[in-house]
């Protein structure tokens, strides 16, 4: 489609009256949406017209409406407690120190010299403490976010005091 004077004069008319470019483009036919904002841009019109649907006056209903916050995701709720960075500090203990008051989540690669576990209290039934629970207990997928049977309690706690 080439741009004769007569459809820039036409596009300038509908634009300024606040026609969308859908609109416009449909009007002049023979163009697209896209063709009429680039031709819109490079005439330096005016950003954006008032279009028709915004020079209705608002109903003040729709300001009051409220929208309920969107549920929480399983790996939202992990990200938010990574974030809090409140835990206790680690308390390296070599293999033959490990009890069942010990965190066994592993640091660096058993060949190193500095190997050594996180040695935390562990959480409850786990074998880890807080922060490696949510390492170890992140999910896989999208389908896992509707599952929060398998949600830590703290967690749980954590989440509906950051809301």
């Amino acid at each position: 489609m080439s741009w004769t004077s007569e459809k820039v004069e036409k596009l300038k008319s509908l634009w300024a009256k606040g026609h969308t470019a859908s609109q416009i483009a449909e009007m002049l036919g023979d163009t697209t949406r896209n063709a009429v904002i680039g031709k819109a841009h490079r005439l330096n019109l005016e950003a954006r017209a008032p279009s028709k649907q915004s020079s209705a006056p608002k109903s003040r209903e729709n300001k009051q409406f409220k929208r309920s916050p969107a549920p929480m995701s399983r790996k939202a709720k992990f990200q938010s407690i990574l974030l809090d960075k409140n835990f206790e500090a680690e308390n390296p203990k070599s293999l033959e120190e490990l009890t069942e008051d010990t965190c066994k989540w592993p640091i660096g690669h058993p060949n190193e010299e500095k190997f050594y576990f996180c040695g935390r209290k562990p959480e409850g039934d786990f074998p880890y403490c807080k922060l490696h629970v949510l390492y170890a207990f992140q999910p896989k997928n999208q389908k896992e976010d509707d599952l929060d049977n398998e949600i830590p309690e703290f967690i749980e706690k954590k989440v509906k005091t950051a809301s």
